[in-house]
């Protein structure tokens, strides 16, 4: 198929890679900002623009991957004079009904993984999540999610969003909790990567264990000195103590459940 990428960030650079590698053509790259736009234009090897008037109207696909906040105003300029041309978003809490104003054929493709853009990602190991508005489009998003990764679901606006939810507790909330650690850390003089044994075997045990099964740690034993004297340790970063004692309170609570269950 043929391809425009609307935006050219984390997600845009990974997943249109990924498709290149997989035999389907870029024919251009619109970012409101030329130099990510020409970046990866440049790897794609096809034409960079930041004008919105000058995206290409023979596309089979134009792939919308910005900012949640972006994707209205951008549909409303940006929106091509192909009125048989897919147009898909890949976000997790944008509805697909985004576009129903303008076009015929519109869906979502949301791989579900964290991207870096300088960190490889093995794209045949991430799940992708469909919505399509008809047949023939669920048909043609279908062909482009295969050629790269055989995970592959259906999934309504609805239950997407809830997906993503959890996805911001599992990926994002997590490691903006190793960001907190690694300041820790760095206050004693120690290197984050100490922590990273401990991480790994963390996300090991949630393969062959459920994440509650697999908790351990002050909250889950009741330990309720040892988490005293950590919060007080704490008195000079008010959030991180407020947040030391959300999650530990939701740790034990998710405990008690299960023990009652």
């Amino acid at each position: 198929m043929r391809i425009v990428w609307i935006g050219a960030g984390n997600v845009a650079t990974h997943l249109s890679m990924a498709l290149a590698q997989a035999g389907h053509e870029t024919l251009q790259v619109f970012s409101r900002t030329i130099d990510s736009a020409s970046i990866l234009a440049e790897r794609l090897g096809c034409m960079a623009t930041d004008r919105a008037e000058e995206i290409v109207p023979n596309a089979d696909v134009y792939i919308l991957s910005i900012k949640d906040d972006a994707i209205d105003d951008l549909i409303e300029q940006a929106l091509p004079r192909c009125e048989d041309a897919l147009f898909v978003h890949t976000a997790g809490s944008v509805p697909m009904n985004v576009f129903q104003p303008y076009v015929r054929h519109f869906g979502v493709l949301y791989p579900m993984q964290t991207f870096s853009r300088t960190k490889p990602v093995d794209f045949k190991e991430i799940p992708v999540f469909l919505e399509a508005s008809d047949e023939d489009a669920m048909k043609r998003l279908r062909e482009l999610a295969t050629s790269c990764t055989e995970k592959i679901y259906e999934l309504s606006s609805d239950r997407r969003k809830q997906l993503h939810l959890a996805a911001v507790f599992a990926c994002n909330f997590v490691n903006g909790c190793y960001a907190m650690a690694e300041d820790l850390l760095k206050a004693q003089g120690l290197p984050f990567e100490i922590m990273l044994p401990l991480i790994d075997e963390t996300a090991r045990k949630v393969h062959s264990l459920s994440p509650l099964m697999a908790q351990t740690g002050p909250a889950a034993r009741g330990d309720v000195e040892v988490m005293k004297h950590q919060i007080a340790l704490l008195e000079d970063l008010p959030e991180m103590q407020e947040l030391y004692k959300t999650m530990s309170r939701c740790i034990y609570r998710l405990k008690q459940e299960k023990d009652i269950k």
